[in-house]
């Protein structure tokens, strides 16, 4: 069954068309591995399909409460604890008990720590413990391994199998090979937009 699909999709950083043309489909318990070079729009596409950035043209066809989004910045409320960071998302999505999501990501030693006082590494893995809780099947990531060790990427990577295992479907850009078994591979280059300059110096259009 299909979860999500991209249709001729265009997407925009800014005045800027960054990409055109995008089109994939991604069923349950598969993931998409988003490449290209930085800059090539992996974060604008993931933004466009999280709902944050509204499409220039073409179809996302996916239920738009089915998407959890997670990106560079840990979405972390620094003043409260590890557990009561997870229980004030468990309780934004109406979802169970962060007990597995704690367990994936080892957080047990530091429930009681503020968020505000973790180390890089810490804070990604509370900021990606926040998937498990949302209940949303589709995961859309970006760079989600951005500080983290071998172990802790080991982790993630389990964490994402076990969500394709129960039906879950994920896009993810990253550099990282996650040896996920049921991963294809997108590479966005071919649908870079090229911009031209107008006589505006501050508009740019599609060639």
């Amino acid at each position: 069954m299909i979860t999500l699909r991209v249709t001729d999709l265009a997407c925009a950083r800014g005045p800027a068309q960054i990409l055109s043309g995008v089109t994939f489909a991604v069923a349950a318990g598969q993931a998409l591995i988003l490449r290209g070079p930085n800059g090539a729009g992996k974060t604008t596409l993931l933004r466009t399909l999280a709902g944050l950035t509204p499409p220039l043209a073409g179809r996302i066809d996916a239920d738009p409460d089915a998407i959890a989004y997670a990106s560079h910045a840990d979405g972390l409320k620094a003043q409260m604890s590890v557990l009561e960071n997870l229980q004030f998302w468990a309780s934004v999505f109406g979802t169970r008990d962060p007990a597995p999501a704690i367990a994936a990501f080892h957080l047990e030693p530091l429930l009681d720590r503020r968020a505000g006082e973790m180390s890089a590494g810490q804070k990604r893995r509370l900021s990606l413990a926040r998937l498990l809780v949302t209940g949303r099947p589709i995961w859309c990531l970006d760079e989600p391994t951005v500080s983290l060790d071998a172990e802790n990427v080991a982790r993630f990577a389990a964490a994402v199998t076990a969500h394709l295992e129960q039906g879950g479907s994920a896009v993810i850009a990253t550099h990282i090979d996650l040896g996920l078994p049921q991963a294809e591979t997108l590479d966005i280059t071919p649908f870079v937009a090229k911009r031209i300059r107008t006589d505006d110096p501050f508009a740019e259009r599609l060639a």
